[in-house]
């Protein structure tokens, strides 16, 4: 769950400003940021974000881009360590060096993570919970529900995250609070989508478990789970009227990446 939240939210912080250089613009001007790791070829695009996000926190320091920094290596340091147990048999030192790099991410995310333990953001608050169970950080981030400060699309997933297993409608309250806070052409997290499909398996609810299936395909053509075929069983299986079920999950994610999303009535 957290690679998917991570890259996707990366994607949001690399396309939010217009005006940011391309990777080789910024190499060639911070030069100690692309020269951290030893170039590879894989993992270039965890790589990319990395260096982007260091970007944002040299030009404006904050919590917020510390927290982005944070996702960042994650997402590198999961790469590299999937990169490094693949055998390369000609260039064993390739190897070496994607270990070296992960161990260098792993070493960044501790020295983040210790330089906000007591940061009051909350998303450094969910993440120190999430991460290293902080119950005291859990604390400070719940305190914080019904403030502005959680009225984003993230705070409110984070927030569905944390009450799944408590309280199933105000999970589904959050998660579609989530979708209504999404402005237009900004990137959703993709399991929004699942985990509310998720409480309508759970509801027996079969026809709300298509659409929000088939709303996710939409929005991520290449899911290697959810497939055209995987939504053609479901609908054989159940016997549901594809067509027009197809046009409610269309129009309904039209009007979230629009912005005009409204949840309906629980």
């Amino acid at each position: 769950m957290k690679t998917i939240l991570g890259f996707f939210s990366l994607l949001f912080l690399l396309s939010a400003c217009d005006n940011q250089p391309n990777f080789a613009e910024l190499c060639e001007n911070n030069t100690e940021i692309c020269d951290e790791f030893k170039e590879d070829s894989w993992c270039k695009r965890e790589r990319i974000m990395v260096g982007f996000a260091n970007l944002e926190h040299k030009s404006n320091a904050s919590d917020l881009q510390k927290y982005h920094q944070l996702l960042s290596y994650e997402n590198y340091a999961q790469c590299m360590v999937h990169a490094s147990k693949i055998e390369h048999i000609k260039l064993k030192h390739k190897q070496t060096m994607r270990v070296d790099n992960a161990i260098k991410a792993k070493n960044r995310i501790k020295e983040i993570s210790k330089e906000t333990e007591m940061s009051e953001h909350p998303h450094l608050l969910y993440y120190h919970w999430s991460r290293y169970i902080n119950e005291g950080a859990l604390d400070k981030f719940l305190a914080q529900e019904g403030s502005i400060a959680l009225e984003n699309p993230r705070s409110q997933f984070n927030l569905a995250t944390y009450y799944t297993k408590i309280d199933p409608k105000k999970t589904l309250k959050l998660l579609y609070h989530s979708l209504e806070l999404s402005n237009e052409n900004e990137q959703i997290n993709p399991e929004i989508f699942e985990s509310i499909s998720t409480i309508f398996v759970e509801k027996q609810q079969v026809k709300q478990v298509y659409i929000w299936l088939r709303i996710l395909r939409l929005y991520m053509p290449d899911h290697k789970e959810v497939t055209e075929k995987s939504l053609d069983n479901y609908i054989s299986g159940y016997n549901l009227d594809k067509n027009l079920l197809d046009k409610v999950a269309k129009s309904t994610l039209d009007r979230i990446k629009s912005g005009t999303f409204k949840a309906p009535k629980i």
